[in-house]
């Protein structure tokens, strides 16, 4: 029985560091996707990541041929590029851009280049782009001012995980529930260490009883002691000094014979 007590006890505290850990983890993770997904103005070491809202560039019959794919819910990393990186874009690269299209104005897309466009002067002009998934190529040309940055990798189903903490749910799942069964988990310990602590409080008034009630004990004998030494001695003293006087009566009795 104590063995299987032990045991639970174990798993119990080995679950509860999980929760803690996975707690833990989804505040950080939070924190950071709430602070930099979807923010243009924001990076980490020069990478940006954007929450994919489309399938037009997941795996098809169309691009199968392609390494690069991503579905609706996965997060495109974005490596950031400078205005001469800009001009070096070629055919066949990813681009994540600021959106002009009518169907998605003011979004971020991941899509792939499929022309550059220069003028006569042979200046940059701008870049057109495609979904793989279906072929298409997209409304407006991209001027290179908007473009955020480069395909760099993804994080596949992190954006619906996102998307998921984001809301009331998910909140109340993934932070909620943890926190409050940490508090009524720490609320328990608390009562246990008050209830101990006033557990070895009586014991330990109880034992200082005990030793007050055993010193008082051990003094009352080591007094019964004394006074019966005490006795002895005053009987010793009484049995030494009769015979003195007895003899001094004896001597007497002699000296007034002897005058007579």
């Amino acid at each position: 029985m104590h063995a299987t007590k032990k045991v639970f006890n174990i798993t119990f505290k080995i679950l509860i560091w999980l929760l803690v850990t996975f707690t833990v983890l989804v505040v950080i993770f939070t924190a950071v996707t709430v602070a930099t997904v979807d923010k243009n103005e924001r990076s980490i070491f020069g990478l940006r990541f954007y929450v994919v809202r489309t399938d037009s560039m997941s795996l098809s019959e169309n691009n199968g041929e392609l390494d690069v794919h991503f579905n609706a819910g996965d997060i495109v990393v974005v490596k950031s590029i400078d205005e001469d990186a800009k001009r070096l874009l070629k055919p066949g690269d990813v681009i994540t851009f600021m959106s002009v299209n009518s169907g998605s104005y003011g979004e971020t897309v991941t899509h792939m280049i499929r022309e550059v466009k220069v003028n006569n002067e042979n200046k940059l002009v701008g870049y057109v782009t495609y979904g793989t998934n279906t072929g298409v190529n997209d409304e407006a040309l991209v001027e290179p001012s908007f473009v955020m940055g480069v395909y760099w990798g993804k994080l596949v189903g992190v954006g619906k995980m996102f998307a998921f903490l984001k809301s009331v749910p998910g909140y109340i799942v993934c932070v909620l529930i943890p926190f409050l069964i940490l508090i009524l988990y720490n609320g328990i310990n608390v009562i246990r260490l008050l209830r101990r602590y006033k557990q070895e409080q009586a014991q330990a008034l109880v034992a200082e009883k005990e030793k007050l009630d055993a010193e008082r004990a051990e003094n009352q004998r080591m007094l019964q002691e004394l006074l019966a030494l005490k006795e002895q001695l005053e009987k010793k003293s009484e049995e030494g000094t009769a015979p003195a006087q007895s003899a001094f009566g004896e001597i007497s009795t002699e000296e007034t014979t002897d005058k007579t």
